[in-house]
């Protein structure tokens, strides 16, 4: 079984010169999800009918001139993670406390796309609430990788990360609590794009910890990453968090090169806890950096340390004051390991849950005076070793997982601690054939230059010269 790589440029350009085929392109896309999609246990919800009727109004709008045609996402397919509401639709959240449920609301975000002209066919496998790294849940089923099914796909945007690599929609939408859209990109070889914390609204989107939640796109290409952050950054009113920052267009300068940007390597932390196969990889690509003409020097990250636990001690109290009044009612329709990892968070003393917000605005200070002073980006791992087999990283399974899942999120919670962007980028292959990657992190509101160093980067590497065989899906 093969899917079309298309990118979101090549679907408008081929849209532009075939209406037809926003029909065609929507038609392929909820078949793709129905059949490979579900066979990866990736997809929750079809919304075929829905996707259908939406594209055949789109491609009567165009007939008529009465279309958007610069609108970068019109007819092209989407779905996003079992987080994100749209009225009407079924929205679990991964979880058998909503089955059931459907949403009584539009997140934002999705409407930012409507706008654009995007067509909406469904939602994706999550970890329960997004409280995960790994990707399992025996609710809604562990997506598999489309490179080998035998390895997770990461969590908890798993199946945002599935259909993407599987080349069934070029772009869904993941959410990213403690790395949950940078995993996920990194196991699957995408474009994973962590916002500035309140750069894209919220609301409407099932929350698991308020003060560390941010939503951002996961695509096969920078390009594709841009065009789509550049669509859902905007200003949300219902979203406490939500900051009226005007964006720069982020394709503007996106082919420019990295000649008058600074690349750090971090001395502390990020490298401490991760294997020699990840770290020589990235290393290589540290260098070809200098050769692209970027400054390349050693950096500390002072106090980074600590973000870690401090994202995990926010994440347990606040994820089990949304979901205490469930937890009463009925704890045993939560996962084992998602009613852990809440329970946790009734046993957190107060002070310290103040501490850990008290600390934030600090440390973002302290890191952004001693490194982002010197550099524009730092780079990094995602997943701190070989990415594991769905047995191997099954807790219920195999409980010397332990450490291995609590290891999963050490270089990517303390970017959501710090509130700071990040963007995963996919570099080469290991040993199993699985993806690598690596990370790039920046002062707040710098996205426009990770993407430009990303962009600079993928060139070279052109990392999607091979592709998943998807056969082994449909044996």
């Amino acid at each position: 079984m093969s899917t079309p790589l298309r990118s979101i440029e090549e679907m408008r350009t081929k849209i532009d010169n075939h209406p037809a085929s926003i029909i065609e392109q929507t038609s392929q896309a909820v078949s793709n999800l129905d059949s490979l999609g579900r066979k990866m246990n990736a997809v929750a919800h079809v919304a075929k009918d829905d996707a259908i009727a939406r594209a055949e109004h789109l491609h009567d709008t165009v007939l008529r001139g009465d279309a958007n045609r610069s609108s970068s996402l019109l007819g092209v397919p989407v779905a996003h993670k079992d987080l994100y509401m749209r009225k009407g639709w079924p929205c679990e959240g991964g979880s058998k406390t909503l089955a059931g449920h459907h949403a009584s609301q539009t997140a934002f975000v999705v409407e930012m796309l409507d706008q654009q002209g995007a067509v909406d066919c469904g939602r994706l496998t999550s970890v329960e609430f997004g409280l995960g790294t790994t990707g399992h849940n025996t609710y809604a089923g562990t997506p598999t990788n489309p490179w080998n099914p035998q390895y997770i796909c990461g969590g908890s945007s798993s199946g945002s990360g599935a259909v993407v690599a599987g080349g069934i929609v070029p772009v869904s939408l993941g959410s990213d609590t403690g790395g949950s859209v940078r995993l996920p990109s990194a196991a699957c070889g995408l474009v994973g794009i962590k916002p500035t914390h309140g750069l894209v609204g919220r609301s409407g989107v099932l929350a698991l910890s308020p003060t560390l939640d941010t939503v951002g796109p996961l695509t096969r290409s920078v390009r594709d990453g841009a065009i789509v952050l550049q669509a859902i950054a905007a200003f949300d009113d219902s979203d406490y968090s939500s900051v009226p920052f005007n964006l720069r267009h982020l394709l503007d300068n996106l082919e420019e090169g990295m000649a008058d940007l600074r690349v750090g390597w971090p001395t502390n932390y990020f490298f401490e806890v991760a294997d020699g196969t990840v770290t020589d990889g990235i290393d290589e690509v540290f260098r070809l950096m200098g050769r692209l003409g970027a400054k390349c020097i050693d950096v500390d990250v002072p106090g980074i340390e600590t973000a870690n636990a401090m994202t995990m001690l926010i994440t347990a109290v606040e994820g089990a004051a949304l979901h205490e009044k469930k937890i009463l009612e009925d704890h045993s329709a939560f996962g084992e390991q998602s009613l852990a990892r809440l329970l946790v968070g009734f046993f957190v003393p107060a002070q310290d849950y103040y501490n850990a917000l008290a600390n934030r605005a600090s440390s973002a200070k302290l890191v952004l005076a001693q490194t982002f002073e010197k550099v524009d980006a730092i780079i990094t791992p995602v997943w701190p070793y070989p990415l594991p087999t769905i047995e191997e990283s099954d807790l219920g399974a195999n409980p010397d997982a332990a450490q291995m899942v609590l290891k999963s999120g050490h270089n990517t919670r303390p970017v959501n601690y710090l509130g700071f962007p990040a963007v995963n980028l996919p570099i080469g292959f290991d040993a199993n054939g699985l993806p690598t990657s690596l990370q790039l992190i920046g002062a707040p509101y710098t996205e426009e230059k990770l993407l430009r160093i990303a962009r600079t980067v993928e060139r070279e590497l052109n990392f999607w010269s091979v592709q998943p065989r998807l056969s082994v899906f449909t044996k």
